[in-house]
C-alpha cells in the first residue's frame, strides 16, 4: 500500500491513543484516527512507515452499531468529541478495554503479573462538564465572515463558531455568542496566521463548577490601527455584562500577544472588570484561579480522579502517613499535595511551572495548611536538591510521563509504595516497564474517565516495593508518542514535520541550526555554513524562528 492510495475499510478496534484499525477487502490494514469500532471508511493514505500505512479520515460510509446518540450540530466539523455519538456506558467500555491492551502488552495480564484491574470510573457529569474553554477568532472559510470557535477537523486555518457545544453549559455558549456578535458588528479584523495581520486572536473562558464564577479573558494583538482600543474594550465589557447568567462574572481581562505563534501567551493583561482571578472548591478545600494557571478541566471529574488516589494511598489504615514525607512529583497547583497534607507530617510537591508553584503556595495559605512545601524546578534536577528524604511518593507526570534519569532517582529512594497518576496511558505503560525491572510491583489499576465524549482518560497506579529484589538497570527507549527526551526525539526531522503540521510551512535544517544556537544549544563549527564551500546561509526570518522555537519548547529542548 503506497501513499496517496485511497480505500475503504471496516474499523476492526480503536487502539489509545484514537488509532483506529481499519482492514480492507484485501486484508490490509490501516490505521484511520477519528474512527469507532464498526464503521466502516474511506480514507487515503497520507504515510507508510516501516511497512504501516496511516490514513487519513475522508467520510464515514456507515455507522458503527455502536452509534446510537444524536451528535451535537457540529460534529464531524468540530476537531473534538469522536466518541459522542457512543452512548456513555459503551464510551466507558471502549477507554477500558485500550489501557487494558496497554498495560497486558507492556506488563502482562492480571493474571500473569499478579496486579488487580479494578475497572473504570466515569464522570459525574457526562455533558457540560469543561470549566475551561480556549476559543479562537478566525473564519470558517477564506475571506467568511469572523468565526469563533475551534479548528475544524485536519485544518490548520478553518473554524467552526461552536454556538451549541454540548460539552460546556450554557453561560459559555452565551458569552461566545456575545463576543462574536458584538465583533462581528464592529468590523474587526482577526489576527491572520498566514499575514500576521490583525487584532482577535483567542477568547479564554473559566468558570467554576462550584462557586459559578465566571472570568472571561480576551487574547489581542497591539494592531489597533483604524478604531480606537479603549472604546472598543469597553463595548465588549458591556456587551457582556449586560447578558444573564446562571453563573456570576468575577472578572473580564485583556491580554495583549503579538506572538507569531497560535498559542495563547501572556504579553500583558489588563483587568477591564472585576478581578484577575476567581476561586473553586475540590473536595473541602477552595483553590484560586487565574486564566493561565493549571487546573483540571472538569471539577467534578477532577474529585472522582483524586478520591481515588487517595484511596490508593491510604488504603484501610486512614493514619498510615502520620509522622512521614510524602513527594508530590509534578505537583502542578498542588492539589493532591493539599489533600495529603492533613494525613501526614510534610508535603514536598515539585513543579517545574513558576506560576503554578506560586498558586500552590498560595492555595495552601487560603486552605490553612502550613506543612506543604513546593520547589519550583525541573524534577530531575532538584530532586538531588531536597534534604528531606520521602516515605511516600506520588507521581503525576505531564504526558510524555517521566524522564528515564528521573525515574532512575526516584527508584534510588526505595519508597514502599507509590502512587502513579497517568493522563496518557501509552505514557504509563512504557514507565510501569521501568518501575517493575527495578523492583517493584503493580497491585492496582484504576481508570477515571475525566473526559467524556473523547477518547482521553486518566489512570490510577498504586506500585509497592518488591522485597529482596536485586536492581537491575534498565535503558528506557520513548514510544513514537513521546517527545520529551530530545536527545533521541527532537531531531532535525521531527522539528521539521512538527512546524509543517502546525503551521503549514518549511523550514531548513540551517534555520533550525541559527535558533540552536540563539538558544544556547551548543553546535558545530560550521552550523551556519553551505556545504558546498562553506558559503554563509541566508539568516532564518524571524516569523520562521518563532515557529522553530515554538516546535523546541514542543520538545522540551528550551
Amino acid at each position: 500500500m503506497k501513499k496517496g492510495f485511497r480505500g475503504t475499510g471496516t474499523v476492526e478496534r480503536v487502539d489509545f491513543p484514537n488509532k483506529g484499525i481499519a482492514v480492507t477487502d484485501d486484508g490490509d490494514r490501516v490505521i484511520v484516527k477519528n474512527t469507532i469500532p464498526g464503521q466502516k471508511v474511506e480514507f487515503v493514505v497520507n504515510k507508510v512507515k516501516h511497512q504501516r500505512a496511516e490514513g487519513r479520515l475522508m467520510e464515514v460510509i456507515e455507522k458503527s452499531p455502536l452509534e446510537t446518540e444524536e451528535p451535537c450540530p457540529h460534529f464531524g466539523m468540530c476537531g473534538g468529541c469522536t466518541y459522542q455519538t457512543v452512548p456513555y456506558e459503551k464510551q466507558l467500555d471502549m477507554k477500558l478495554t485500550q489501557v487494558k491492551k496497554l498495560i497486558s502488552d507492556a506488563i502482562g495480564t492480571e493474571k500473569e503479573a499478579g496486579y488487580e484491574f479494578i475497572g473504570i470510573h466515569g464522570s459525574p457529569k457526562k455533558s457540560e462538564y469543561r470549566n475551561k474553554m480556549e476559543f479562537s477568532f478566525g473564519d470558517e472559510y477564506k475571506d467568511g465572515p469572523l468565526a469563533l470557535g475551534m479548528h475544524k477537523r485536519g485544518s490548520f486555518y478553518d473554524l467552526v463558531t461552536v454556538s451549541d457545544c454540548q460539552i460546556v453549559d450554557k453561560d459559555f455558549r452565551t458569552i461566545l455568542k456575545a463576543t462574536l456578535d458584538y465583533f462581528s458588528k464592529n468590523n474587526i479584523p482577526y489576527f491572520h496566521r498566514a499575514t500576521h495581520k490583525g487584532y482577535l486572536r483567542h477568547l479564554l473562558v473559566r468558570k467554576a463548577t462550584k462557586t459559578g464564577e465566571i472570568i472571561v479573558d480576551l487574547v489581542t494583538t497591539t494592531q489597533t490601527e483604524g478604531f480606537n482600543e479603549e472604546e472598543l474594550l469597553a463595548g465588549f465589557r458591556y456587551a457582556l455584562l449586560t447578558r444573564h447568567y446562571d453563573g456570576r462574572f468575577k472578572g473580564v481581562l485583556h491580554t495583549q500577544n503579538d506572538s507569531v505563534a497560535d498559542v495563547v501567551k501572556n504579553e500583558g493583561t489588563d483587568v477591564l472588570y472585576g478581578d484577575s482571578y476567581f476561586y473553586e472548591e475540590l473536595l473541602g478545600l477552595k483553590f484560586k484561579i487565574t486564566p493561565f494557571s493549571f487546573f483540571q478541566t472538569n471539577s467534578l471529574g477532577a474529585e472522582v480522579l483524586y478520591e481515588t488516589a487517595r484511596e490508593f494511598i491510604l488504603g484501610d489504615d486512614k493514619d498510615s502517613l502520620n509522622g512521614k514525607t510524602v513527594y508530590d512529583l509534578y505537583s502542578g497547583t498542588g492539589t493532591i499535595a493539599q489533600l495529603m497534607a492533613p494525613v501526614c507530617k510534610e508535603v514536598v510537591g515539585v513543579e517545574i511551572v513558576e506560576e503554578a508553584v506560586c498558586a500552590a503556595k498560595e492555595n495552601a495559605a487560603l486552605n490553612g495548611l502550613d506543612n506543604c512545601k513546593f520547589i519550583a524546578g525541573d524534577v530531575l534536577k532538584v530532586l538531588d536538591e531536597i534534604e528531606e528524604k520521602p516515605d511516600y511518593i506520588i507521581l503525576d507526570p505531564p504526558r510524555d510521563g517521566i524522564h528515564p534519569k528521573a525515574i532512575g532517582k526516584i527508584i534510588e529512594y526505595g519508597v514502599e509504595n507509590m502512587v502513579y497518576i497517568s493522563c496518557k496511558p501509552t505514557s504509563l505503560a512504557r514507565d510501569l516497564q521501568i518501575f517493575m525491572a527495578r523492583g517493584y510491583r503493580v497491585e492496582k489499576i484504576c481508570c477515571v474517565d475525566m473526559f467524556p465524549n473523547t477518547y482521553h482518560v486518566e489512570t490510577v497506579v498504586k506500585l509497592s516495593l518488591k522485597k529482596d529484589t536485586p536492581k537491575i538497570e534498565v535503558t528506557m527507549e520513548p514510544d513514537e508518542e513521546s517527545n520529551y527526551t530530545p536527545q533521541e526525539k527532537a531531531t532535525y526531522s521531527k522539528i521539521k514535520e512538527y512546524v509543517k503540521d502546525k503551521y503549514g510551512v518549511n523550514v531548513h535544517t540551517s534555520y533550525i541550526a541559527q535558533v540552536k544556537r540563539m538558544c544556547g544549544l551548543d553546535m558545530g563549527e560550521n552550523y551556519n555554513k553551505s556545504k558546498k564551500g562553506n558559503l554563509e546561509v541566508k539568516k532564518c526570518p524571524q516569523e520562521k524562528v518563532e515557529y522553530i522555537k515554538d516546535a523546541m519548547r514542543h520538545f522540551n529542548m528550551i
